[in-house]
């Protein structure tokens, strides 16, 4: 069975691995270390690749999701952009959106080189992403019923 964002030759997951390596820098560290800190938060997390196009080296953007996407890794020259679907519905108590604020459903957190990612206040994002997932997913199917 193919999973979502996969190819037909390469499983999605194949695909980020081979992502990281590309990089080969500070942002593939940056990418590993959120890729373990959300497996850690949800074994049941679904890794999808999207948006694959040639300036994205045709690798695409690694996506998280479990009822509805958590959140994106791209990555940029200078930064690597964590995006959390439902971010504005988030509480945020560690401060760790910094970007895409006034969006009114994402919100962002930008990583820089040097800079290291709160890993329990980002736990505390994902648990609270996947819960809100969870619930929004259990609301539409008892209005279908």
């Amino acid at each position: 069975m193919k999973t979502p964002g996969s190819t037909a030759a390469q499983p999605a997951s194949e695909l980020i691995d081979k992502r990281i390596a590309e990089l080969g820098d500070w942002r593939g560290e940056v990418l590993s270390i959120t890729r373990k800190l959300i497996r850690d938060v949800d074994p049941d997390v679904v890794e999808e690749v999207k948006w694959r196009k040639p300036s994205n080296s045709m690798l695409g953007v690694p996506v998280w999701s479990h009822d509805g996407i958590i959140c994106t890794g791209e990555t940029y020259k200078d930064k690597v952009k964590l995006t959390f679907a439902k971010g504005a519905s988030l509480t945020d108590t560690g401060r760790l959106f910094n970007s895409s604020l006034d969006g009114h459903a994402r919100r962002a957190i930008d990583v820089h080189e040097g800079e290291k990612l709160d890993a329990r206040a980002f736990k505390a994002l994902l648990r609270a992403a996947v819960d809100l997932n969870t619930a929004l997913g259990k609301e539409t199917l008892k209005g279908a019923k």
